[in-house]
């Protein structure tokens, strides 16, 4: 959405039949790749399988809690797919999802780049990925884990189960963070196209730049955790397990450090999706984009200070909650700001409710429910009855589910144009998003009621009498309702590869860099690097024509 020179190619109107799908034939092709665009479309299907899975394992959860007692599963069986869906969906959906593949695919384009800084660190990165992926997937088949997603010890240290493998699978995973964040830090500092200023990024990259400093600083505190526990169990050393004169508190420490940034690792890149879906969609420049942007920086500073409020009831001192209290409604600051400042952005814009703008409302509406609930959480007196309930497993979901998923979805079917240059109907697509939305509301909304009238999380069974029962069928239900809305979004994209409109170089009127180049994409990006002549989002959007045409008037 920055005003700027034109691709020359794309100024004459010229479409090349050589893109970067097919510029190369082959599966080793791909496999090997250094183009970052072909590195982030199979790290998108990579990531969009292993959420399959994710969702399939939650139907298996939410299933077995329809009726009391053992509906489809034993409390064994039942422990191991619940651990294993929030596994694959932290570390291999949400966690990656939104850097790793919209990231990779769109940001050189966005800095008007022709690769990112290290082509052949991206790739490596991806290997990582699927080889940490297939451990964790080998673990599966090997017994699996019931520790639940968080390895808390002294069970995780203690179980007779593939605890060892899959902390490695997550400390494998790891490295692949890491080699994301660093990649993207060094290709925003130096490969920037002439005339893009820190104020001239647009904001999509602001956050992934925000992102890539909590994936390099914390990443390594939960590699190192994650190796202590695999060292204890394989030889015995005391660091968390008691029996051996561990503290067990020590973890939960150790890995709040990560995990709590880690949550903005997930949160930060939606919400530099929904800066540009709301200004696209509302054909408006954004409001306060200095405040946006350094909200982004904020968050990033402020995450690594809070992890203490997961730990209220674990005895640590009064004092010490009293800081995190604090420092937990201070983090709520600057997201608050990005949600009050779309909010005016939208205000008296020429709004389009395209299927990217629903699931950008889908995104404001839900995640500000799942920050307002974190306010309970944050605050010391009431956190003691919510804790480890299911108002906890809801608010999560509101966050995560309904902020970062909600934004990936938004972001693929608003860069689905330019990936593949094909349009996939609209109809299905919003019908999609709609479905979605009512399905997550029936499935996580009760949970907050029973969650604030004491049932606890991560349960298998509960007593008939206990007057959860139909909280939980209707949380049941609503799962079967966002199941068919996924469904119907993934048939329809799918179909448009083979079926769907050609697209044209910017079918959405944006602004940004990439919306100048041809759809999908030539190998090296753009013909010559452009020029940035304005800042972003500055000027009502202008059409695609217009602004070559805009270009082409300058040059002469």
């Amino acid at each position: 959405m920055s005003n700027t020179q034109a691709d020359p190619g794309y100024e004459l109107g010229q479409k090349e039949s050589t893109n970067y799908i097919n510029a190369s034939k082959g599966l080793m092709s791909w496999l090997f790749t250094i183009d970052h665009k072909r590195i982030g479309l199979m790290y998108l299907f990579t990531i969009m399988a292993t959420f399959a899975l994710g969702g399939f394992l939650a139907l298996a959860v939410r299933l077995e809690l329809f009726t009391p007692g053992e509906t489809i599963m034993g409390p064994d069986a039942y422990n191991k797919v619940f651990t294993l869906h929030g596994l694959v969906m932290v570390f291999l959906f949400i966690v990656p999802g939104i850097p790793a593949a919209l990231g990779n695919f769109v940001m050189p384009l966005m800095l008007g780049a022709k690769d990112v800084a290290f082509p052949k660190l991206n790739l490596a990165s991806f290997h990582i990925y699927v080889i940490g992926t297939i451990m964790a997937l080998y673990t599966t088949l090997d017994g699996g884990v019931d520790t639940g997603w968080t390895f808390y010890t002294p069970y995780s240290s203690t179980i007779d189960s593939q605890v060892v493998m899959m902390t490695m699978s997550a400390f494998v995973l790891g490295f692949s963070s890491i080699f994301t964040g660093l990649n993207f830090i060094v290709t925003i500092h130096k490969m920037r196209a002439p005339g893009m200023t820190w104020d001239r990024l647009p904001l999509f990259v602001w956050s992934l730049y925000a992102t890539a400093i909590i994936q390099v600083m914390a990443t390594p505190v939960l590699g190192i955790t994650l190796m202590l526990l695999a060292m204890e169990r394989i030889m015995n050393i005391g660091i968390f397990d008691p029996a051996l004169g561990g503290d067990p508190v020590l973890f939960q420490h150790f890995f709040w450090f990560y995990s709590h940034p880690a949550v903005y690792i997930m949160i930060l890149p939606g919400m530099g999706v929904m800066s540009e879906l709301i200004t696209t969609f509302s054909r408006k420049r954004i409001f306060g984009y200095r405040a946006i942007a350094l909200s982004s920086i904020a968050i990033a500073v402020i995450s690594f200070l809070v992890w203490g409020h997961h730990m209220f009831v674990s005895g640590q001192s009064a004092y010490a909650g009293m800081v995190f209290s604090f420092l937990t409604f201070l983090v709520a600051i600057p997201s608050a700001i990005k949600v009050i400042n779309w909010s005016t952005t939208l205000y008296k814009g020429s709004i389009t409710m395209d299927a990217p703008m629903v699931w950008a409302f889908s995104f404001l509406i839900l995640f500000t429910i799942g920050g307002l609930t974190g306010i309970f959480l944050g605050a010391l007196g009431t956190d003691i009855h919510l804790h480890d309930t299911y108002f906890v497993v809801a608010h999560f979901h509101y966050v995560m589910m309904g902020g970062t998923a909600m934004a990936f979805f938004g972001g693929i079917h608003y860069w689905w144009p330019k990936m593949f240059g094909k349009m996939y109907k609209e109809g299905p697509a919003r019908f999609a998003a709609w479905t979605v939305f009512v399905g997550f509301n029936v499935t996580f909304f009760p949970q907050f009621i029973m969650g604030s009238r004491g049932m606890p999380r991560r349960y298998y069974d509960y007593m008939p009498d206990s007057g959860y029962q139909i909280f939980h069928q209707i949380s049941t239900v609503g799962s079967w309702i966002l199941f068919v809305g996924m469904l119907v979004m993934a048939v329809n994209l799918l179909a448009s590869l083979k079926s769907g409109k050609e697209a044209s170089a910017n079918p959405w009127e944006a602004r940004s860099l990439e919306w100048l180049t041809q759809s999908p994409p030539i190998e090296h990006n753009f013909h010559e690097i452009p020029t940035v002549v304005e800042g972003p989002y500055e000027f009502p959007i202008a059409t695609a024509t217009a602004n070559a045409q805009g270009a082409e008037s300058s040059d002469s």
